[in-house]
């Protein structure tokens, strides 16, 4: 693409390293920002050039902590201020997803608060990836285009692993219906985790309904944090007679001791995108690239092209 294209790419500061990738992707430069930053934890942003009149996609994955979330906001309001002519926000992980219902009495409906917020900034679209619970979209009254990581992972898994021998698992029953795309696409067996929580991020029981014995276990998820389910998955996988066992997911929260667990377990590796940033040392884990899947929704998204072509399953 040229240069002197009807949209600009801006990012944050912890997604810079995504954001550069998709602009080599559709061949032009990443958006001057600057971001100052004041003494008591404050901070502002300011375009370092003109945007009036133009498309701006502004990069900004939403993981912990919170500034992200308020350095993306910042980021819409002054766009908005500087009247661009439209304020697409691409974020490939949308934290606080989680909290997409009232599961018990005087909670909030973090996702819901989230996507009210993003919206009175000011955006006109949204572009994500594999939100925790696919009803979020809802949550919207401008169009979201939630793009899957599954076109990603098939590339993987048709030319890395032993398609002959390989079974799908899902290592909680909430992920079935993710697990069973993949089980259908590819006409492998799907065996499922069922798991019971004493709390939040700690699993009490589980126990696999189906048989994975002399099998190649693949275990599908959207997000790892602190790995306690997929590690617990795959050493049960492993004591019931299963060959090897590796695990997917979109996301890679690894919060503390997530990346000691995956080394320590069964897996043989963990295949992540590159949704959130992962500088952590674990030698099992492998990540993918999400750049060019992002590139091509910001192209057909500008051009009027339909997206839905992208998504594999």
């Amino acid at each position: 693409m040229s240069a002197q294209t009807p949209f600009l790419v801006f990012s944050g500061t912890n997604s810079r390293y995504l954001a550069e990738k998709i602009c080599n992707s559709l061949g032009c430069p990443l958006g001057q920002m600057n971001i100052q930053h004041f003494a008591d934890g404050e901070f502002s942003v300011s375009y370092e050039e003109s945007i009036r009149g133009r498309d701006v996609f502004l990069v900004q994955s939403t993981f912990p902590n919170s500034d992200n979330l308020m350095e993306l906001l910042l980021m819409i309001d002054a766009a908005k201020r500087a009247s661009a002519h439209s304020i697409i926000a691409v974020i490939p992980y949308f934290g606080w997803a989680r909290q997409d219902r009232k599961d018990k009495p005087r909670v909030a409906i973090g996702a819901k608060l989230i996507a009210d917020m993003l919206s009175a900034a000011g955006i006109n679209r949204l572009i994500t990836m594999d939100l925790h619970a696919d009803q979020i979209q809802g949550f919207f009254n401008v169009p979201v285009d939630h793009l899957y990581a599954s076109s990603v992972f098939l590339d993987y898994i048709k030319n890395e692993l032993p398609l002959d021998n390989l079974c799908i698992a899902t290592p909680d029953v909430g992920g079935t219906k993710r697990a069973s795309s993949y089980s259908k696409y590819l006409g492998l067996p799907m065996v499922i985790c069922h798991k019971s929580r004493l709390r939040a991020n700690e699993v009490a029981e589980m126990r696999i309904i189906g048989d994975v014995k002399g099998l190649d276990v693949l275990l599908v998820d959207d997000m790892v944090d602190t790995a306690g389910t997929i590690t617990k998955a795959a050493n049960l996988m492993m004591e019931n007679g299963a060959k090897s066992v590796r695990a997917i997911a979109s996301h890679a929260v690894m919060s503390d001791p997530a990346s000691t667990r995956v080394d320590q377990s069964a897996l043989t590796e963990m295949i992540f995108t590159d949704s959130i940033p992962y500088a952590k040392k674990c030698e099992k884990v492998k990540i993918l690239s999400i750049a060019d899947m992002f590139a091509e929704a910001i192209r057909r998204v500008c051009s009027g092209e339909s997206i839905s072509s992208l998504y594999t399953i």
